[in-house]
């Protein structure tokens, strides 16, 4: 296998075509005066966008609307299937309604979207079946993956609910305040002080509690988990204007350099993009990057854009990064000894539509993969239908 030199692969990721962007003038992590509703990842305008294309005929987003209608989530014959307590250990072991659960909330998220570009109530009806069987049972996650299910779980709750609420009328006043309770009560104390594990941990857990405050209307919450999200973005992907080792996250127990460089699986050299799950696996590290897409996204919404800023520029680099050996790149010896586990996922859409299509950055690996990977579903866990969301969406 050819080796990369330092250099050579700084040219071949990015030719030179990237600079920083100024630092950001009064970026903050303050909610809204009031909450842009529908507004978790998808705002009114966006939604226009998709159904407008569909209806249009318009490619990816007709064949990614397809997708969605085929996809086995939105069988108008499915049933919730609830539980009072969802208990999770590592890697879903024991699994006691723990798939269960995600795949409800990512089945009510599909079906408010297929009600918005169809305009057919069957599919808001469908979608709010999920959030009343679920809102009248469940009481407590538990098990050693509690954090992390109770994040993958109400990203996907955040989304439908918002869709539903604001764009249909037939959800009962009585149940949505039952589901408000069961966001309140259920999922955000379990996700709204993170968790320093890992870093797709914590970043899913505050893409959760962002959504739900944005609910619930809950500026006290949605300023807590995104002033922890822009402390933990910096500590996943590094940046060489962070100095010569990556950045700790605010309570972290990794502080030291040799600390962090355990934290970062071994790696002792870094370069613009790399992320601190880039040697464990793509996998895990594209759930991170996906949520950090996802928390941006949600806060452009509500009227704070971190994508000119340091928020936006790690994104972009991460893509180019893991979209470049992803599509097949020789791995350089100084990178994770030399071996990547691959499997990045359908995490690039958000990213990529927000640095390239909206900014006009260049991202010519990211293009490639994210071209190549439509249409985007569902990882089934968190990630859902992201080319018929947001692929050229610029509303």
């Amino acid at each position: 296998m050819q080796l990369l030199a330092l250099s050579s692969f700084v040219a071949a990721l990015f030719a030179g075509a990237l600079a920083y962007p100024s630092a950001a003038v009064n970026i903050t992590a303050r909610a809204p005066a009031s909450f842009v509703h529908p507004g978790v990842l998808l705002n009114t305008a966006q939604l226009n966008f998709i159904r407008s294309k569909v209806n249009a005929g318009a490619q990816p987003w007709s064949n990614a609307y397809t997708t969605l209608l085929n996809e086995q989530l939105l069988s108008q014959s499915r049933t919730p299937s609830p539980r009072s307590v969802v208990n999770c250990g590592p890697s879903s072991n024991p699994n006691n309604g723990c798939t269960d659960e995600r795949q409800d909330a990512l089945a009510a998220y599909g079906n408010a979207l297929a009600w918005y570009v169809s305009q057919d109530s069957k599919y808001a009806k469908k979608a709010i079946s999920y959030f009343n069987a679920w809102s009248g049972v469940i009481t407590d996650h538990t098990g050693d993956n509690a954090p992390l299910q109770t994040g993958w779980s109400g990203t996907s709750w955040a989304r439908a609910a918002e869709i539903i609420r604001y764009t249909y009328t037939g959800w009962a006043s009585s149940d949505i305040t039952k589901f408000e309770n069961m966001l309140r009560n259920v999922y955000l104390p379990e996700v709204i002080n993170g968790d320093a594990r890992t870093g797709n941990w914590d970043l899913v857990m505050m893409e959760a509690a962002q959504g739900i405050a944005v609910f619930l209307n809950d500026k006290t919450s949605y300023d807590k988990a995104m002033n922890r999200y822009l402390g933990r973005v910096p500590a996943f992907v590094y940046l060489d204007t962070d100095g010569s080792y990556p950045k700790a996250a605010p309570g972290s127990p990794q502080t030291t350099k040799a600390q962090i460089i355990s934290f970062w699986q071994g790696q002792t050299t870094f370069v613009n993009g790399i992320a601190q799950e880039t040697c464990r696996d793509f996998v895990h590290t594209g759930y991170g990057i996906a949520s950090i897409g996802h928390v941006a996204e949600t806060s452009r919404i509500q009227g704070t854009d971190l994508y000119t800023g340091d928020i936006g520029t790690r994104l972009r680099y991460a893509l180019g990064f893991h979209s470049l050996y992803q599509l097949g790149a020789s791995v350089p010896s100084w990178l994770c000894d030399g071996t990547l586990t691959l499997g990045l996922g359908p995490v690039t859409e958000i990213g990529f539509n927000a640095m390239n299509t909206r900014l006009g950055f260049g991202m010519t690996n990211t293009q490639t993969l994210t071209q190549n990977q439509r249409p985007a579903g569902t990882n089934w866990l968190f990630l859902g239908w992201e080319t018929l969301t947001h692929a050229g969406n610029t509303a």
